[in-house]
């Protein structure tokens, strides 16, 4: 299903990579390997072929993605690649795969709010994205996180050109969170604990929808006053539970996968 982006090799570090070599950067790079990671664990990948992204501390230009062929299990910081978007790896030596770079490219050029932008196959949000009507019910507390939040686009074949990704940057428009019908999901975020933190309460809401609807009962939906007000409830707070809930992930990560950062 997967493969990678053609480029030019002769594009291959046509800038001095140190501009990288900084703090915010090697940070980018740890916090994003234990997003590869744990979603790993948590089962929320699908073979080589989904994808997590960051624009580059201090940089409109360049941005950080996982490599062609490396399962999300065996990511390091050091695995991760630099990519302009022009399609040429400026930091790296193995190329994107190539719906990764059209969809992440894109949507990072086009909604430069989307600093960082997680995109899976997992399974419950992937599964209320292939039946009709809205993906997301209101009807769990969980959910109220993302209640004015999502968007929907439907399915267009394989991203392989920047006029795809282009047109699954004005999809999601002013979500965080798109469900791309057929397919998968997309959350976008100013910050790589905020877009976790997003993912993994997502693939939560969506597997407790399952559930619920499984058992062939009415689901009981939250009157949408109340959905508004416990949304508010819930971003009173600002980032500190992402931030808190991504630090949490990296210590867990240093007793199991203490090879994540390298």
């Amino acid at each position: 299903m997967a493969h990678s982006l053609a480029g030019n090799p002769n594009s291959l570090h046509s800038i001095d990579p140190k501009i990288f070599d900084n703090a915010e950067v090697r940070l980018a790079r740890v916090e994003l390997a234990a997003c590869f990671r744990m979603a790993a664990r948590l089962g929320m990948e699908e073979g080589i072929c989904n994808h997590f992204s960051a624009v580059v501390p201090g940089s409109d230009e360049y941005f950080l993605v996982n490599p062609f062929g490396l399962a999300f299990d065996e990511i390091k910081a050091s695995d991760l690649i630099i990519c302009d978007f022009d399609g040429n790896v400026v930091q790296g030596d193995r190329a994107p795969e190539i719906t990764a770079y059209y969809i992440h490219a894109r949507v990072h050029k086009n909604l430069p709010r989307a600093r960082v932008a997680f995109h899976t196959h997992m399974p419950y949000a992937t599964s209320l994205a292939m039946v009709e009507g809205p993906p997301l019910q209101w009807a769990g507390q969980t959910s109220l996180k993302f209640y004015g939040r999502t968007a929907v686009d439907d399915f267009n074949g394989l991203a392989l050109d920047a006029l795809e990704g282009d047109r699954i940057a004005r999809a999601i428009g002013d979500a965080d969170v798109v469900f791309m019908r057929n397919h998968g999901v997309m959350v976008v975020g100013a910050t790589i604990a905020n877009a976790w933190n997003d993912l993994y309460y997502l693939e939560r809401a969506c597997e407790v929808q399952v559930l619920a609807e499984s058992t062939g009962r009415q689901l009981n939906r939250i009157a949408p006053e109340l959905a508004q007000a416990t949304y508010a409830q819930m971003r009173s707070g600002g980032s500190e539970s992402a931030i808190q809930h991504l630090e949490s992930v990296k210590r867990r990560l240093l007793r199991t996968d203490p090879d994540y950062p390298l």
